[in-house]
Formats: C-alpha cells, structure tokens, sequence
C-alpha cells in the first residue's frame, strides 16, 4: 500500500514539474509575434495614441510602433507583462547593427531596453530607423521656409 502511494505522489511531482515547463516554454514562445496582441496592448497603454504600423524583431519580443502623427512607440516583452512607452523626440539613439538587419538602440529615457533588435531584413530595421529619425526631428526643424518666389522670377 504505502509503494502505491510513493508512486502516485512521484507521478504527480512529474506531471507539475511538466506542465510548468511547457507553460514556460509556451510563455517563451509567444512574444510579439500577435500583432494584434501587440495592437491591443499598446492600446491599452496609450488609448489616445493610433497606431500606424508595426514592426516585430525577428525574436518577436519587441515591437516598434509607427503611430498616426508620426510619433514612435515601442513594446517589449518583459516574461511577465509589456513594457510600452513613447519614444520622446531627442531620447534615442540608434547605430545600425553588424549584421546590418539590425539597429543597436540606446534609450536615454529607458536604459532597461538599451540594445541590438534584429529585423528580418535591412529593409525592416531601416524603416524603423526612420522611424525614429523622424521622430527625433522636433516639430520647427520640419518646417521648410518658404521658397523667396520674387528671385527665383528674377525681380
């Protein structure tokens, strides 16, 4: 009776120990992959802010977030939660990386995520660098002045 017991006691311990590996395993796995999770959870972050595009890294635990007035956001998966937030004009600054799908990003604001995120391709992680260009321009920067018409017409 009592080697029953052990049994039933040692296959219970096997059966959590796998069910807690395969939820961290499946935790691992998930990241950002979703853009619609990433859509929603950027939203409930910041509702006022539309979202434009988006842009996973190729492990799909960030996601860079176009936003509708030219703004840039971005998310990372931190295990347990997201880490959302606005990238303010002037607090980034962004390297291209070695292998060149890539952007080495410094966060001033939030140096927890300094890093290399990898894109799936150049292409990719050069949008998003515009992305964060043009979000690193302030507003009168962008304002072209007024072409002088009376030289160009030679009066």
């Amino acid at each position: 009776m009592g080697i029953i017991v052990w049994c039933v006691l040692f296959a219970i311990v096997i059966f959590f120990a796998f069910v807690a590996t395969r939820m961290a395993a499946q935790n691992k796995e998930d990241g950002l992959h979703d853009t619609g999770l990433a859509i929603i959870e950027f939203g409930r972050a910041f509702p006022n802010e539309a979202i434009r595009q988006l842009q996973a890294t190729v492990d799909g635990q960030a996601v860079f977030v176009r936003l509708h007035d030219n703004k840039a956001g971005f998310m990372r998966n931190m295990s347990r939660h997201f880490a959302c937030h606005l990238i303010e004009p002037g607090t980034v600054r962004v390297l291209a990386s070695e292998t060149g799908r890539g952007l080495n990003i410094e966060f001033v604001n939030a140096p927890s995520h300094n890093g290399t995120y990898e894109f799936t391709s150049a292409k990719e992680a050069s949008e998003v660098s515009l992305w964060l260009l043009g979000n690193y321009v302030a507003e009168p920067d962008k304002e072209l002045s007024a072409p002088n018409t009376s030289a160009a017409n030679g009066h």
